[in-house]
């Protein structure tokens, strides 16, 4: 008898069976309900083919910001097995800025999580899950065979050098055997060579028991007085070398009992700390991008600095006025104001640095410094001159708050044409920032504090006044912005803040 196997007209199978009509079983008959395979040596052959092989979706590490070569998965949102529709997020991946979300491309299943959560350094483009469309078994997808598992920051395995032939070197000295070989200064080896003396003759008295001028002189006059009856023993001729020649001993074994390690054994987790150990911290993605970048800044750019004292008293004043109509401003978004209105004055500063040369850049987008528990991060007020300071401080409080929450969309800090790091609210007078290259510059502001000045009145009299005042300091690469174009800049940055006129 003839068995039937029903399948409910899928167009695929349909091209497929339509693709090959002189392979197929002449039992095939069309019905209103689907379409049926005879026989039962049809069904085998049929189901054995390599068509019915699920083709899966690979999803793969995305680079989520410039400089990001790894990436750490915080958090699936989706289980496999669950239906995801375009544009739905799939998981939370920390890179070296933020947690961002990645969103699906297409409509499907997560059939396999690859990397699960809580893993980190996955290298970019590494598989990281899979999906297959809809309706297709994604219970039995396999992991593509061309694809390996994820490559996670690795030390390089140093190449061993090749053994050396062993060439005997005469030495200076001789060690009788069972002593440790001392170690002698400069000027002692001098004095010893000269009078024919050897340091095992005395005691070392420097330290870490090194054998000192003045124990060498020592050695001298007790030779001198004849307490010394033996010379420096002399060398006796060498003697062919043993096949095989021995190892040489190590330095742990052979070096004095004074030697310590260069880097103090790991303390165990659980346990009080023991003397000479210590604790390794794990560095985030974000702390590890922050060193490698402030590394690379300050050994390749020149940093040039400019400092200037700015009054603040009529900004405190507006800013008072401001309050009465219920408008909260900080001073810093003054700040951030009044070096927008700058740069567009002075398009000059508004510059970067690519590596081949000095670019002008059409827009003035202020990056401001962030301090969060994974590390300083940097969003952007975009188009900041042409924003009023109401406009600035909401947009300041928004971003300072989805930094802290590790929430920040990509190009929220990438980019940027200037850097503002405020430190005025940590009591700290004033300080220098690091340039954040592409950037040519940094403003370091310091807290204000109240300054006595004497000024004179309408009649000529001279008086103590009590002034606000802050002190800002400027980082700026040398190869853009010379030390007069910053000083120019300063001026002008001064001559703002003082009048807030100026930043309507």
């Amino acid at each position: 008898m003839a068995a039937s196997w029903r399948l409910g007209c899928d167009p695929r199978v349909l091209r497929y069976l339509l693709g090959f009509q002189g392979r197929r079983s002449p039992g095939l008959i069309k019905g209103p309900a689907g379409c049926s395979v005879g026989r039962v040596t049809s069904w085998r052959w049929f189901h054995g083919t390599q068509w019915m092989h699920v083709d899966p979706i690979k999803v793969l590490m995305p680079s989520l910001s410039p400089t990001m070569e790894e990436g750490n998965i915080v958090k699936w949102l989706k289980k496999e097995g669950e239906a995801v529709s375009a544009g739905d997020a799939l998981c939370e991946i920390e890179t070296d800025k933020a947690v961002v979300t990645l969103d699906a491309g297409d409509d499907g299943i997560l059939a396999k999580i690859v990397v699960e959560e809580g893993a980190k350094n996955i290298r970019l483009g590494s598989l990281i899950g899979l999906m297959v469309e809809q309706g297709e078994d994604w219970k039995n997808v396999e992991i593509p065979k061309d694809v390996g598992p994820p490559a996670t920051a690795t030390k390089p395995s140093v190449p061993h050098p090749p053994p050396e032939a062993q060439v005997s070197i005469p030495d200076r000295k001789e060690h009788l055997p069972g002593k440790l070989p001392v170690r002698v200064s400069p000027a002692a080896r001098n004095i010893l060579d000269t009078h024919a003396l050897d340091a095992s003759q005395g005691t070392a008295t420097g330290p870490r028991g090194i054998f000192t001028k003045e124990d060498a002189l020592k050695l001298v006059e007790l030779k001198e007085m004849g307490k010394i009856t033996e010379s420096r023993p002399t060398p006796s001729p060498p003697t062919p070398p043993p096949t095989p020649m021995a190892p040489l001993p190590t330095p742990a074994a052979a070096g004095p009992s004074y030697a310590r390690p260069v880097v103090p054994p790991i303390s165990t987790p659980g346990q009080p700390n023991a003397v000479g150990t210590f604790s390794e911290i794990p560095a985030s993605n974000i702390r590890r991008v922050i060193a490698k970048r402030l590394t690379e800044s300050k050994s390749t750019v020149p940093h040039a600095y400019a400092t200037a004292d700015c009054d603040l008293g009529a900004v405190l004043k507006v800013r008072q006025d401001l309050v009465k109509d219920d408008i909260k401003v900080s001073v810093n978004d003054f700040i951030i104001k009044a070096a927008a209105v700058t740069l567009k004055q002075m398009p000059d500063v508004n510059v970067s640095w690519d590596g081949e040369g000095p670019k002008q850049l059409p827009f003035i987008d202020i990056s401001v410094a962030v301090a969060t528990d994974k590390g300083l991060i940097t969003p952007i007020i975009k188009n900041a001159a042409a924003k009023g300071i109401q406009e600035i401080a909401d947009s300041v409080k928004v971003l300072s708050k989805k930094a802290r929450d590790g929430k920040l969309l990509p190009e929220e800090y990438q980019g940027g044409s200037f850097s503002i790091s405020n430190l005025g609210m940590f009591g700290i007078d004033e300080f220098t920032a690091v340039i954040n290259p592409p950037q040519a510059c940094i403003l370091a502001v310091g807290r204000f504090r109240p300054v006595l000045k004497l000024t004179q009145d309408e009649e000529g009299n001279a008086t103590l006044q009590r002034h606000q005042q802050i002190r800002v300091t400027m980082s700026s690469d040398s190869r853009v912005v010379d030390d007069q174009l910053a000083t120019r800049f300063l001026e002008r940055f001064k001559a703002n803040l003082e009048n807030p006129i100026r930043l309507a």
